[in-house]
């Protein structure tokens, strides 16, 4: 495929992974419990790598075409965002040292799947922004061109988030308040977004 438009996707997708989001207040949760930060992140990479296949396979385009189904996958990812902003508001994380805080890893796995293959921002990304950077006349098919696209947003997404996790719980590590308030803002953020999508969805539905 054309190298030109890989980079220019990857400084793209390098962009939209360093902006604070959803993910973001996923991987600073998981931070601040024992042993969840490889399940976690491992949980969003398998996510994004779901939707390469379906956008790869050809299903993205026929979802992308049907208003009605991006909606009801736009609500149903931001009512999931809601229900574990909520979770993480009411029942703020901090690092801890015991063995009884160790996190189940399916748990953080199938949630951190959750948070990014139900993430209105990565279906937008993946659905609408990245087959603009495919090429019909590259040697490639698209399907693959795709699959090259989304394997650099999947490598900028497990660099990026491990480091966010890791750094939250060492500099947080010892500052038990500070921790629990960057715990509940974190929560904050993930209801936030959540209940603007929500707004934003019955808005355009509604008109």
């Amino acid at each position: 495929m054309e190298i030109g438009l890989l980079g220019a996707f990857w400084a793209l997708s390098l962009s939209l992974v360093l902006t604070p989001g959803a993910d973001w207040a996923y991987a600073i949760s998981a931070g601040m419990r024992n042993r969840a930060i490889a399940p976690a992140v491992s949980g969003m990479v398998l996510g994004y790598v779901a939707i390469t296949a379906v956008v790869a396979a050809g299903v993205g385009t026929i979802v992308a075409s049907v208003p009605l189904m991006l909606t009801a996958l736009t609500l149903l990812g931001s009512g999931y965002l809601l229900y574990l902003g909520l979770g993480v508001f009411l029942n703020p994380p901090v690092p801890q040292a015991t063995e009884a805080d160790i996190a189940s890893w399916s748990n953080w796995l199938i949630r951190g799947f959750g948070v990014s293959g139900v993430n209105p921002k990565a279906l937008l990304l993946f659905l609408a922004i990245l087959p603009q950077f495919t090429s019909q006349t590259a040697t490639w098919p698209i399907s693959g061109q795709i699959a090259a696209l989304g394997l650099a947003h999947i490598v900028n997404c497990a660099v990026i988030y491990t480091a966010v996790s890791a750094s939250s719980r060492a500099v947080l590590r010892t500052r038990p308040r500070v921790a629990r308030l960057v715990s509940k803002t974190s929560g904050a953020a993930m209801i936030t977004i959540a209940l603007l999508l929500i707004m934003e969805q019955l808005i355009q539905f509604t008109a």
